[in-house]
């Protein structure tokens, strides 16, 4: 039952890209490439319920992912706490599609995602010594440097640079998708991972029982 819990975090990842294009594919002239991601559900547009029925999915999945996490670090011996930022940044998304732009609260919840976007960082800390774990910390610290970076462009929008702003300007859209593709590729890695430490620690369980 774990284990299909896990393939909840790849669900959320494709959930996230087909949903997005698809919605993007029935609103007449936007653009992935210019335009944030919030525009698709804004108030008014042809996709907003769809928008935030969307979010509210992706939310849902990284909910069930996070008990599944929870439960396989608990085999590794390791804290949960990564579990609580996956399920913070469930509790963000749906914000944001349930509170369409412009509600004061989609901001907010925006805003919010910086504190879920932090569980590559705290993966990689809670499992630092677990010698079994050793593939898994590397990924989440690879992953959460991308995710680092993409922050940091991210950021551009809001400082508007005279250096930068020009040149990020046109390109928005995937700027910000940059951002979400990160850490979604990060919770469908660290599913993988998971998936393997769960298989191998469950044929060390056989290989002691069969050895009494």
């Amino acid at each position: 039952m774990t284990s299909l819990r896990l393939w909840c975090g790849p669900l959320a990842l494709l959930l996230f890209f087909a949903g997005t294009f698809a919605i993007g594919a029935f609103t007449p002239g936007y653009s992935h490439v210019r335009q944030t991601v919030s525009e698709l559900g804004e108030v008014g547009s042809p996709g907003q319920f769809a928008f935030s029925a969307l979010l509210c999915a992706i939310a849902a999945c990284l909910v069930i992912f996070a008990s599944a996490v929870a439960r396989s670090l608990r085999g590794l011996h390791c804290s949960i706490l990564p579990a609580c930022f996956v399920v913070a940044l469930a509790i963000s998304c749906a914000g944001v599609g349930i509170f369409s732009f412009p509600h004061p609260l989609h901001n907010v919840f925006g805003l919010s995602e910086t504190v879920g976007l932090q569980a590559p960082l705290v993966a990689a800390l809670v499992c630092w010594n677990v010698p079994r774990a050793r593939r898994l910390v590397l990924f989440s610290i690879i992953m959460y440097g991308v995710v680092l970076f993409a922050i940091a462009v991210n950021l551009v929008p809001l400082l508007r640079p005279a250096s930068l702003w020009p040149i990020i300007k046109p390109y928005l859209g995937i700027v910000q998708r940059l951002l979400f593709a990160s850490w979604f590729v990060w919770c469908a890695g660290y599913a993988m991972f998971l998936l393997r430490a769960d298989r191998a620690n469950e044929s060390s369980q056989r290989a002691a029982f069969r050895g009494r």
